[in-house]
Formats: structure tokens, sequence, C-alpha cells
């Protein structure tokens, strides 16, 4: 029956239904469509289990969760470091001398989409630098940026669940130099 419109019942059905649907190749090449895309999804490798990494990335550095010093009669450093969540972990320094802030130095490491585990530093009164693994094992892990400045390299290596080595090597004035901090794991406050 129509309505004011001269509409039949049949024809507001069509009219409301998506373009192309009532087609009877409509559905089906939607279903198609749909199946192509995520089919390419999965070839092309971009979901989130199968990105490249180093070993397992970020979990593999789980370790250096917690709070680390090193002592010594001139200076105290300390890192706190939370553990992996969000494709990151986040770590803070500080250098105190004679009860003094010396330095201090916001750290993310951070699980890129294309799987590179990058450690970017925000050191105090100095431009942020990037640093990319170049090695990770269970028991450490290598940075480096070459562009950089002075270091070139950043990296930890545990000596047991409650010490570890963090250094920062690489060319200054045409030498090379290393600086090591053997840290012990300390109470959070």
């Amino acid at each position: 029956m129509p309505n004011v419109s001269g509409q039949t019942l049949d024809d507001r059905r069509g009219a409301v239904s998506s373009p192309g649907m009532s087609h009877p190749i409509g559905r089906p090449l939607a279903i198609f469509v749909a199946g192509v895309f995520a089919l390419a999804m999965l070839v092309t490798g971009t979901t989130r289990a199968q990105r490249p990494a180093l070993g397992t990335g970020l979990e593999q550095l789980a370790w250096l969760a917690g709070c680390w010093q090193a002592q010594s009669p001139d200076r105290l450093v300390e890192e706190h470091w939370l553990g992996p969540r969000g494709d990151c972990m986040i770590g803070v320094g500080r250098t105190v001398r004679a009860d003094t802030l010396f330095e201090y130095e916001l750290i993310v490491l951070r699980q890129r989409p294309n799987g590179e585990l990058a450690y970017e530093a925000h050191p105090s009164g100095q431009p942020t630098a990037t640093f990319i693994a170049r090695e990770l094992t269970d028991m450490s892990v290598v940075f480096e940026n070459p562009e950089h400045d002075f270091p070139q390299r950043v990296g930890y290596t545990r000596l047991s669940a409650d010490s570890l080595v963090a250094w920062i090597e690489g060319e200054k004035g045409g030498e090379t130099r290393r600086v090591e901090f053997p840290y012990v794991r300390v109470g959070c406050p």
C-alpha cells in the first residue's frame, strides 16, 4: 500500500539499505574485499605480534626495573626504572655532588612499531638524543647513535640480580672514551 510519498513498504526498505547491497553481487563483493584486506594485513606483517625485534625487546630488559645506585666519595648517581608497559620503560637519573644536584636525565626505552628498541635520552641542559639497540641479550643491551657527539654508545650489563654496569662510550677529541657506572640495587624510596 503506498504512503503519502507514493512509496510502498518494499520501496522504503530498499531506500534505507546500503548502496550496492540490493544488487545480487553487492554483499559477496563486500565480503570478498574485507577478506582481501584482512589477508593483506596478515601477509605484510602489520600486526603487533609479527613486528620484527631483537630478541623479545623490552621484556628482555625487565631486570633493569627498580632502583640503582653508584656511589663514590665525591658523587652519588641514581637511576630509577619503571618496568615494561605500553611498549616502553621510563627511567630517571640524577647525579649529586656535595649534596647539590649536578645533572639529571629522563630516559624512555621505547619499542617502536617497526620493532626497533630506542633509548631516548633527555639530559639536563642538552638536546634529546636517540640511540637504537644494536645488541640485545638476556644480560645486556648496547644502544648506538654514530651521529651523536658523545657518547655514541650506551650500554647496560647485568652482573647479578642486584648489580649491573651501565656505561657510555665513544669518540671525543679523537680518542675513545668510556665511563662506567657500577650500580647496586637499592630499595626504592
